[in-house]
C-alpha cells in the first residue's frame, strides 16, 4: 500500500491560489487538498494583501461580494497566517517575489508552489524547496 504524505506546511504562490480558486483544471485540485487538510498552507500579511489587490482586477471580473467570500469561505478558514520574524531581500530576481520566501522561512515550511519563473529559477533557498504545482500535486498522486 502507498505511504499517505504526510502534513506538510506549504507557501502558494499568489498565482497559483488564484488559478486554483478562479480557474477549472489540474489546479483546482489544490483547493480540494487545502481544503481536506492534506497540506496547511501559509500566507503573510504581505501575500494576503497581494491577493487581495489581484483579486479586485477587473479582468476577473469578480464582483466585491464574491472577492469576499472567495476570502472568507476559501482563505480564511484554512491558511495559517505567518507573522514574518525576518523579511528576506534582494534574493530572487523580481525582488516583489522575496516575500514568498520570508513566509516559507519564518512559517517553518520546506515547499513554495509557484509558477513564476523568477521563484522557480532558485530550485531552492536554504532549507525551501520551490516547486511547480504539476510536481506538488503528484506528491498526493504516489
Amino acid at each position: 500500500m502507498g505511504k499517505k504524505p504526510k502534513v506538510k506546511r506549504v507557501v502558494l504562490d499568489t498565482n497559483v491560489i488564484l488559478s486554483a480558486l478562479l480557474f477549472k483544471g489540474k489546479l483546482s485540485e489544490i483547493v480540494e487538498l487545502w481544503k481536506n487538510r492534506s497540506f496547511i498552507p501559509l500566507i503573510s500579511k504581505e501575500i494576503f494583501k497581494e491577493l487581495q489587490r489581484t483579486l479586485a482586477y477587473s479582468k476577473f471580473h469578480l464582483t466585491k461580494n464574491e472577492t469576499h467570500l472567495i476570502i472568507n469561505d476559501y482563505i480564511l478558514p484554512y491558511f495559517e497566517v505567518v507573522d514574518v520574524a525576518k523579511p528576506f531581500n534582494n534574493v530572487c530576481r523580481d525582488k516583489d517575489d522575496d516575500k514568498f520566501l520570508s513566509c516559507a522561512i519564518s512559517g517553518d515550511s520546506n515547499l513554495i508552489v509557484s509558477g513564476d519563473m523568477d521563484l522557480l529559477s532558485l530550485k531552492s533557498y536554504k532549507n525551501v524547496k520551490i516547486i511547480t504545482p504539476t510536481e506538488f500535486l503528484s506528491i498526493f498522486k504516489k
